[in-house]
Parts: C-alpha cells; sequence; structure tokens
C-alpha cells in the first residue's frame, strides 16, 4: 500500500507501522476489532483522545467499515468520511469503493464527481476502476464511455486496472464493439480482460462466439473456467456446462462457489441426481464459504434435490440448514409441490407465517398456488390469492393468475376461468391461453377452446399448440372435419410440432432422448 495513501506529508511505510504501535488503541484496530461493534467502541476512545483527527488513526477506521465483509457498515462509513476536514488521495478511494462494491454503486459516482468539483485532491489511477465498476453495475455504460474520454485525455488509458475495467464495463452492458475495439487494441492484453469478454458475450447470448473466445485464452485461470461454465449454464447449455466442469476436475482446477452453484442448477435441469449428489459432497468435503451459513449453495443443493425428485435429502438439507433463507423455504415449498406432497407443502408454507422470521413473498406464493393446482383444491387457490394481496399486499404477477387459472381449468370450472383472464390486469400471454386450452379440451368446450386458440395463436402466431389442442378439442366433441382441418391448416403454414425431449441419467452419464431423434451421450 503507497505511503501517500496516509496522509500528505507522505511519511514511509516504516513511520506508519510505528505510529500505529505507538497508540494503543490504533493496535486494537489493527489487532482485535472484529464487529462494527468493536469499532464503535475504538473510535469512540480515538475521539476522546484527539486521535480521530489524524489523517492515518482515521484512514484505518473508515477502511475497516468500508471494506467487503461481515463488519462493513457504510452508513457508518460515510459518517466517518463527512467528519474529516480535508480528505486525502487514499480516505477518496476507500469510500469511493466502499460504495461501488455495495447495493448502491450510485453513492460511488456522486462521491467522485463530489471529488471532482469540491475537493483540492484529484483523482489518480486507482481511483478510476472502482467508478467503472459503479457504471457497470448501474448499466450505465454509456455514461461511462464520457469517463472512458477523461481517461483518454489524462493518458491513463494504457494502465492495465483501468482498462480492464472499462472493458468489463462495456463488455457487461452489451457494448460489444467498444470492448472488442479496445481489447483488439491492448498490447498486452492479460487474462482479466479475457474473461470480461467471455462473460460479457455469455450474458448476452453469444455463447457461441463465448466459447470460442475462452479457447483462445492463452493462460486460463480458474475465473476462466467458472465464467465459461456459468455462462453455458445461463444460456440452457446444461449438458456443455456439465462436459466442462468435468474437464475442469481433470484439470485440478477448484471450482467457485457460484460455478458449484451453477453446476447444481445444470443437474437440477437435466435431473442429474448422482452428479448432483456428487457436487454436493464435494462442497461438503471442500466447505465452501461455510456450506451451514451460505444459504446461496444451501437453497441450490436444496432445488437440485426437489427437481430430481429426492425429495426425502431434500428436506433433510432444509432441516439440517441453521439459518434458512426465504429463497431455501420457497424452493422447498415448490419442491413438494411439483412432486405430490401437496398436503406437506400447505404446511410448510404455515410454518413458515408462524414459526420463522420471514414473511412470505411472491415467489412463496407460487409455490403454494402451484400446490392448489397439482391437487386440484381450487378453495386453497381463491384462499391464497387473497391472502397474498390483504394480508401481504403483494401484486399477483401473470404466473400467479396463470395457476389460478389452470386450477380452475383442471377443476372444470372452464367459464370461470375465462373470466379471470377477462380481469387481469396484464395481457395474458400464450401459457395463459394455452392452458385454458387445454382444459377446453378435457371439458369439451368448444366455445370458449376457440376463444382460447384465436387467442393464443395472437399471442404467437407460429404456436403450434394452437392447432394441435384445438384439433384434439374437436377431436373430444366428436367434429373430425374441423380435427383434420386443424392439422391441415399446420401442414399449409409448414409448422411442425416441437419435438419433446428427455434427459435419462444413467451410471451418472446423462442420456439425451428427442422423439423421432438419435440417443446422444453426454457427461
Amino acid at each position: 500500500m503507497p505511503p501517500a495513501c496516509f496522509c500528505s506529508s507522505n511519511p514511509a511505510s516504516t513511520s506508519i507501522s510505528k505510529f500505529i504501535s505507538d497508540q494503543p488503541f490504533l493496535s486494537l484496530l489493527e489487532t482485535n476489532c472484529h464487529t462494527i461493534k468493536d469499532l464503535t467502541k475504538i473510535h469512540a476512545q480515538l475521539i476522546k483522545t484527539g486521535l480521530a483527527k489524524d489523517t492515518i488513526a482515521v484512514s484505518r477506521v473508515l477502511a475497516f467499515c468500508a471494506a467487503p465483509g461481515p463488519a462493513r457498515n457504510l452508513d457508518y462509513a460515510f459518517s466517518v468520511f463527512s467528519h474529516i476536514e480535508k480528505p486525502n488521495l487514499f480516505t477518496w478511494n476507500t469510500i469511493i469503493r466502499g460504495f461501488c462494491q455495495s447495493s448502491h454503486p450510485h453513492v460511488a459516482i456522486s462521491l467522485f464527481v463530489d471529488m471532482l468539483t469540491n475537493s483540492t485532491v484529484h483523482p489518480e489511477n486507482l481511483t478510476y476502476p472502482s467508478v467503472f465498476k459503479a457504471y457497470t453495475q448501474l448499466g450505465l455504460a454509456r455514461d461511462g464511455a464520457q469517463l472512458h474520454g477523461r481517461i483518454i485525455k489524462l493518458g491513463f488509458e494504457h494502465d492495465p486496472f483501468i482498462r480492464n475495467s472499462i472493458i468489463h464495463m462495456y463488455a457487461d452492458c452489451g457494448l460489444f464493439g467498444s470492448a472488442r475495439k479496445l481489447f483488439d487494441e491492448s498490447v498486452d492484453t492479460n487474462v482479466v480482460a479475457w474473461n470480461s469478454m467471455v462473460m460479457g458475450l455469455a450474458k448476452c447470448g453469444e455463447v457461441d462466439e463465448s466459447w470460442r473466445l475462452f479457447c483462445k485464452i492463452p493462460c486460463r485461470n480458474d475465473i476462466s473456467w467458472n465464467t465459461m461454465i456459468s455462462g453455458y449454464v445461463r444460456n440452457g447449455k446444461w449438458v456443455d456446462a456439465l462436459s466442462l466442469f468435468a474437464e475442469m476436475q481433470q484439470r485440478q482446477i477448484r471450482p467457485s462457489e457460484f460455478t458449484l452453484v451453477s453446476m447444481l442448477n445444470a443437474c437440477a435441469k437435466l435431473g442429474a441426481l448422482e452428479q448432483g449428489k456428487w457436487i454436493h459432497r464435494y462442497i461438503k468435503k471442500s466447505d465452501i464459504n461455510n456450506i451451514d451459513r451460505n444459504t446461496i449453495v444451501a437453497t441450490a443443493i436444496i432445488d437440485m434435490y426437489c427437481k430430481c425428485g429426492d425429495i426425502k435429502t431434500a428436506r433433510q438439507v432444509f432441516q439440517s440448514t441453521p439459518q434458512k433463507a426465504l429463497s431455501g423455504w420457497n424452493s422447498m415449498i415448490l419442491g413438494l409441490a411439483t412432486n405430490g406432497f401437496e398436503e406437506e407443502a400447505f404446511q410448510l408454507f404455515t410454518e413458515l407465517e408462524q414459526s420463522s422470521n420471514l414473511n412470505p413473498d411472491s415467489v412463496s406464493f407460487i409455490g403454494v398456488l402451484t400446490a392448489s393446482n397439482h391437487s386440484v383444491r381450487v378453495d386453497k387457490a381463491r384462499e391464497y390469492f387473497k391472502v397474498m394481496k390483504e394480508t401481504y399486499g403483494i401484486e399477483p404477477t401473470i404466473k400467479h393468475y396463470g395457476c389460478l387459472v389452470d386450477v380452475l381449468g383442471r377443476a372444470g370450472l372452464i367459464e370461470q376461468a375465462a373470466e379471470v383472464i377477462k380481469s387481469m390486469p396484464m395481457k395474458p400471454d400464450a401459457i395463459i391461453w394455452g392452458s385454458l386450452l387445454s382444459a377446453c379440451r378435457r371439458c369439451r368446450d368448444v366455445g370458449v377452446a376457440e376463444l382460447a386458440a384465436r387467442n393464443l395463436l395472437l399471442a404467437g402466431p407460429d404456436e403450434t399448440s394452437a392447432h394441435v389442442l384445438m384439433s384434439n378439442v374437436y377431436a373430444a366433441s366428436g367434429d373430425f372435419k374441423k380435427a383434420v382441418n386443424e392439422r391441415t391448416k399446420m401442414k399449409k403454414k409448414k409448422m411442425e410440432k416441437q419435438p419433446g425431449c428427455s434427459f435419462i441419467e444413467v451410471d451418472g452419464e446423462v442420456h439425451e432422448f428427442l422423439s423421432g431423434g438419435d440417443l446422444g451421450y453426454y457427461y
């Protein structure tokens, strides 16, 4: 850490160390301060002794509460910063970096502007990466491009940290022309820039191009592998993700927490239970960031077991998780609902309401509405719909309305389902019209079916299910002429029914089956 960071007089680093060691409370800050409560006590003593006015002392206090970690408190950090009479470059950089790494990156940009307009201290090369990161988090690459212009004027464009942060901003926000131009112009492009381009391309759906770029990285690091795997999962290429993960393991490259979550999601999508179990064992063995307290990883494990049909293990993981996040409750409720344990889903929702310190959110209600749907409990669906709006003030989304329409349709209440669709505050999508049309086939309600089919085709002119379901409705009602006519319309439009796709895992190997297609073998 450069000595100039601490105070304007630029003391040598040895002088700084001696100064800290000579001050008991500053020494405590370095050795025995672990929480914000500890910090406030030490800070109070620094204020009493007058040391709080010293640049070195206040810099250490600010760095402690602004840095990422369990003791971070940006409100306290901002208060400390506001009381510094003449902030130096280190304190400006510390507070800006603190907010750029938070959920309030706009504050980092505001502080940077304040630094430019109201301070005698000018930003230097260590200041700018944090500001570009804030623009990236906000998705404001076009605004960040103006700051890029300032960088060029100041002659900082060849600084590798600044250049990498600009490439990352452009790539993450989808401005690939600007990202590629800067990337290609770089003489000494390092792996950070390569990773940013791979990530940006995958994020915007260009996963094949992302893979081609990944293959060209001259010296990949663990982030390169983690980024590519996450990109595959993001784009639904789960088999490719599993294959690349297997290669990563063969090369003994340690996956990140986020990669393991991505792989658990891939296993969930593929129904690859054995591979999911292996990843779970790997996580427990490696103790990724204290698995018992990592709610993101715990939720991904629960979700994987639920989607692979292993409800027993999902329950065990859920029950053994000491700090249950709402996402974990939601995954377990939905898992029970979709695996034939509807009553247990209702009970767990009640437990969430009564025994936890959490309130259900919109996803929680999708879980119990799904349980109501699968058990054809119209009374439960109406009750939860009412509670969601009146008790918790949650406005139903199109997914909630879809669940309600589906359960009414399954119960044969076609007219009521149609009324719900008419009452929706948003435009019904193809899924809702398809749900109503499917219900009409079971109940042989040709009139409502024709209404649903017309709207389904308006929602998606290439939607083959409208013709297929309408043909089935006509056939079920005995009108075979119209049933054949619907099939004829599909042929004239050169529309083909999308083939079904299934995945089966045998001895840890995932096999993909397409109706009418070949058998594929994947790891």
